[in-house]
């Protein structure tokens, strides 16, 4: 599946997709970690853009809502129950931008993404840390993609 592909999952096992509506894919990678979550026997429950995070933007200034790709609650390998937030990215999203002789408009465009993400998953990582949760953001390589 591409990873520009879109649409609505279809969940296989109900019982563990606690989120509301039909999980909509925004990408295939997403659509991936959907079918992981959904067929995943330590996966116990997941769901799909359930949580509203707010946050400032660090270009605009407003206060802005992040909502993460996935929640999941899932069984380790010690058998510990464990909660954790999902971001799914492209790998190139995930880290700082490596600056340019020349300020094109495409560097540019990676600097405000990579700020307005440093300031979501900042926002992210306090709101699970004060639940007991982890948040991860996962790129292509992490999904083996």
């Amino acid at each position: 599946m591409s990873k520009w592909a879109q649409g609505v999952y279809q969940v296989i096992n109900q019982a563990k997709y606690v989120g509301n509506g039909m999980p909509r894919y925004r990408s295939g990678w997403e659509h991936s970690f959907m079918r992981f979550c959904d067929t995943n026997d330590n996966i116990l429950q997941w769901a799909s853009e359930s949580i509203n995070i707010p946050y400032r933007n660090p270009i605009t200034g407003k206060q802005s809502i992040y909502v993460p790709d996935f929640l999941i609650t899932y069984r380790d390998k010690n058998n510990q129950l464990k909660a954790e937030m999902i971001e799914i990215k492209p790998k190139k999203q995930s880290v700082e931008p490596v600056k340019k002789k020349r300020m094109t408009k495409q560097y540019l465009h990676e600097v405000v993404t990579w700020g307005v993400n440093q300031a979501k998953w900042k926002a992210a990582t306090e709101y699970a840390l004060d639940r007991g949760w982890e948040f991860k953001v996962l790129t292509e390589e992490h999904l083996g993609l």
